[in-house]
């Protein structure tokens, strides 16, 4: 299975860099000086999925079947690491 990092920045919703190399990922959020967190995700299987695959979650009502529930899915589960920010400024 192939799988990125994708790094989302503490205020954002959306991610400002997917990698495939953890070592790249953590060597550029380093040298920007960024605080957000860098996750690793499975590519070609939804999250959903993946997580349920894994016995990470087991969804226990019809909320946990919905297109909004799975569209809005993370999971705790995944490989992940919280970076913290030294702020070089370009």
């Amino acid at each position: 299975m192939v799988d990125v990092w994708v790094f989302n920045g503490n205020s954002s919703r959306f991610p400002s860099a997917i990698f495939v190399s953890k070592d790249k990922a953590m060597q550029w959020a380093s040298e920007k000086g960024l605080a957000g967190t860098l996750t690793k995700y499975p590519v070609d299987i939804p999250l959903y999925d993946y997580a349920i695959e894994n016995g990470w979650f087991k969804p226990k009502s019809e909320k946990h079947c919905s297109s909004e529930f799975i569209g809005n899915f993370s999971s705790a589960s995944q490989d992940h690491i919280h970076i913290g920010s030294e702020d070089p400024s370009c």
